[in-house]
């Protein structure tokens, strides 16, 4: 099933490479190129993601460049990557669960839609956004303990911070132990509920988004070059796009689904934030049990109005963005280098 044909009313034939399934991939070479690449992705844009989370933790809104700037002159560019270190550890078997998911439901869903009788885009939006919301369902497994230790090491030691004088922590492995100690197991797995709710829908969002959007691009270079085609004279009806054009079309549609999923699941995103790191420092100190999402929630309205849900929304777009741009990019690219057989790759849509 071709995720990236164009619209099936347009006239113009545009040969685009066919979709590699998850039967055609090489697994040996898929995971370990997978987490060679995606460690570069991630150390590339943990900058963001640590300005985001800061962010959403303080009490008064301020923007990010100051946010960062501050962050910077008392801490030095070592800060921006606090806590790094424990999240590459975690994100290496967590994005080899996300994938596996991933490939294996749309693969599964999207043959199952086309014999059901769906055309071929609602096909692949329904096996896209099914594929992410295994892929998050399952990922979500790893990256909540990695999340909650993370999340801790990133706001330590900050001024502006309402735990900042709590943590204590020397490194992920003292974070992990002392999490444990306080609250057992389960508080690793503190937000659990929540993070499902945040990450799934928003993968499924994000993933039948775009599918969407990168039909809707296609359409529109087809109507382009048939319209450029009119007025040149030429009658060719067959557009082949080289391999740059692919990756740009593929960039432009996965940013455009990452700020419309980063956009819906904003406040889900800051409530979890909230009860992974301030409600369970505040727990820990007083020896009860954290509040409920309801009361996280009554405490971001009462500072600062139910705008304070979207505190940390620029970073968070533009660390989707980028994040679903440099993503999907990576993705594709690594699909490929990963197939089984790399002969007849091209096919008409």
């Amino acid at each position: 099933m071709n995720l990236g044909a164009a619209e099936e009313e347009s006239a113009q034939e545009i040969h685009l490479p066919a979709d590699i399934n998850w039967e055609m991939l090489d697994k040996s070479k898929f995971f370990v190129l997978g987490a060679a690449l995606f460690s570069g992705v991630s150390g590339a844009l943990y900058p963001a993601v640590l300005m985001k989370t800061r962010q959403q933790v303080c009490h008064s809104q301020g923007s990010c460049i100051r946010t960062a700037f501050t962050l910077v002159r008392h801490e030095g560019l070592r800060g921006l990557y606090r806590g790094f270190g424990t999240s590459l550890m975690g994100t290496i078997p967590a994005r080899a669960l996300y994938m596996t998911a991933l490939e294996v439901t749309k693969s599964n869903v999207g043959s199952a839609a086309v014999s059901l009788g769906l055309t071929e885009a609602k096909a692949a939006a329904v096996a896209n956004a099914v594929g992410g919301l295994s892929a998050a369902m399952a990922a979500q497994l790893v990256w909540t303990p990695v999340d909650v230790v993370s999340q801790r090491l990133m706001v330590q030691g900050s001024a502006g911070l309402v735990n900042a004088s709590r943590c204590n922590y020397v490194n992920g492995f003292d974070a992990f132990r002392k999490i444990v100690r306080a609250d057992g197991p389960k508080g690793l797995y503190r937000g659990f509920g929540i993070s499902i709710l945040t990450y799934a829908p928003s993968n499924a969002v994000w993933w039948a988004s775009y599918s969407v959007a990168q039909r809707m691009v296609w359409g529109g270079i087809g109507c382009y070059v048939c319209k450029k085609d009119e007025e040149s004279g030429n009658n060719s009806t067959t557009m082949k796009p080289d391999s740059k054009t692919i990756m740009a079309v593929q960039g432009v549609s996965a940013a455009i689904a990452g700020s419309v999923s980063a956009l819906i699941t904003m406040p889900l995103d800051t409530i979890k934030t909230r009860l992974q790191v301030l409600d369970a420092e505040d727990s820990s100190n007083n020896g009860k049990r954290g509040p409920s999402i309801g009361q996280t929630v009554r405490n971001l309205v009462r500072e600062g109005g139910w705008t304070a849900c979207y505190r940390g929304l620029g970073p968070r777009c533009a660390s989707m963005s980028m994040s679903a741009t440099t993503m999907i990019t990576t993705y594709e690219f690594l699909k490929r280098l990963s197939a089984k057989n790399h002969d007849g790759f091209y096919s008409k849509s």
